[in-house]
C-alpha cells in the first residue's frame, strides 16, 4: 500500500466525519435561524395590526361614533380593521395567516379553535404574560404560530358587547343577538393569532444547507487533491528518486547525486543521500585500489630437470 494511499485513508474518513458534524450541526443552527427569522416576521404583522387596532379606536372610531349611534359601521370596529389590512399583507405573504380568535364573538368566522381556545386561556390563567408562540398539528402540516391576549381595555368596546339591548339595532341584525355579548372590562377575551406553516422556514433553512454542504464538499475535494499533489511532488517524487537511485547504486552503477531545494526534512533526507552516495564511492574506489595493489608483479621460474646422462655424468665424476 502505498504513502498515498495511506494518506487518503486517515484523511478521508477524518474529513467526512468531521463534514458530518459541521452538516449536522449547521443544518440544526439554520432551522432554528429560520424558525426565528419566521417568528420575527410574524411579530412585525402582529405590531402592524395593532397599530391598525390602535388607529381604529383613537382616529376612526371617534369620526364615526354619531353614525354608531344610528347604524353599524364595520369599518369603526378594530378587529375588522385589522383583518382587513392583514388581507393586503397576505398577497405578498400567502403562507401567513391571522385571526382574531375570540371565545365568544359577534361574527361567526372569529370564533376560537380549541387550539385557539387554549392560547386565550393561557393567557386568561397568567395574566402577565404579553406573548405565547408555539408549534401545532393541522390537516395541511404543523403551523408555527404566535399569539397575543384582547383584552379590554376600552370602555367603548363595552357598547356592542355588554348586553344586547345596549349594542346598535344594526348590529343585532347582522350577526344576532347570541352571540358577542357579556364582556367585561380588562377581560381576556380572545387572541390575536398569527401562523405559519412550519415548511417554510425548513425549505428556507434546508436550501441554505444544501448550498453550504455544497460548498463545504467543495472545497474538501479541492483540499484532498491539493494534499495529494503537495504528497507527491514533496514526499512522494522525491523518495521515489532516491529509492531508484539506491537500486542503481546497489547494482554498481555510477548514479548522480540528488537535486535538493530548501531545508525541510526531505531536504535534508536528500543530502544525507548524497553524502552517503559520495562515501560509498569513494570506498569503492578504495577497495578498487587495493586490490589492483595486491596484485603480484613477476612470477618465479620453476626449477631445472636434469636428464638421465647429465644425472650420471655427475654421479661419475671424481
Amino acid at each position: 500500500m502505498g504513502l498515498s494511499m495511506k494518506f487518503n485513508l486517515v484523511l478521508i474518513p477524518i474529513s467526512a466525519l468531521g463534514i458530518w458534524l459541521s452538516g449536522y450541526s449547521t443544518y440544526r443552527l439554520l432551522e432554528q435561524n429560520a424558525r426565528e427569522e419566521a417568528l420575527l416576521n410574524a411579530r412585525i404583522m402582529m405590531e402592524m395590526a395593532q397599530s391598525i387596532r390602535r388607529y381604529t379606536v383613537k382616529e376612526v372610531r371617534p369620526l364615526l361614533t354619531s353614525q354608531m349611534k344610528h347604524s353599524f359601521l364595520p369599518q369603526a370596529v378594530s378587529a375588522y380593521a385589522a383583518t382587513k389590512a392583514f388581507e393586503g399583507i397576505r398577497r405578498a405573504y400567502p403562507e401567513y395567516t391571522y385571526k382574531e380568535a375570540t371565545l365568544n364573538p359577534s361574527n361567526p368566522i372569529n370564533r376560537a379553535l380549541d387550539w385557539e381556545a387554549d392560547a386565550i386561556r393561557y393567557f386568561r390563567r397568567n395574566p402577565d404574560e404579553s406573548e405565547f408562540s408555539g408549534v401545532r398539528n393541522a390537516l395541511t402540516g404543523n403551523m408555527l404560530f404566535i399569539a397575543r391576549p384582547i383584552q379590554v381595555k376600552n370602555p367603548d368596546c363595552l357598547t356592542c358587547h355588554s348586553t344586547p339591548t345596549e349594542a346598535p339595532a344594526k348590529m343585532i341584525a347582522k350577526y344576532g343577538d347570541d352571540n358577542g355579548f357579556g364582556w367585561q372590562l380588562d377581560e381576556v377575551v380572545g387572541a390575536q393569532v398569527v401562523s405559519i406553516p412550519t415548511a417554510v422556514p425548513l425549505d428556507r433553512a434546508y436550501h441554505t444547507f444544501l448550498s453550504f454542504m455544497s460548498g463545504l464538499i467543495g472545497l474538501f475535494l479541492v483540499l484532498v487533491s491539493v494534499g495529494n499533489l503537495m504528497l507527491y511532488f514533496i514526499v512522494i517524487r522525491p523518495v521515489n528518486r532516491m529509492t531508484e537511485m539506491a537500486d542503481r547504486m546497489s547494482k554498481g552503477e555510477d548514479t548522480p547525486g540528488v537535486e535538493v531545494r530548501g531545508n525541510d526534512q526531505i531536504a535534508s533526507l536528500g543530502r544525507s543521500f548524497n553524502r552517503m552516495r559520495l562515501s560509498i564511492s569513494s570506498a569503492m574506489r578504495l577497495l578498487e585500489q587495493t586490490m589492483d595493489d595486491e596484485k603480484p608483479t613477476n612470477r618465479s621460474a620453476p626449477p631445472a630437470t636434469l636428464d638421465g646422462n647429465e644425472e650420471a655424468s655427475r654421479i661419475k665424476a671424481p
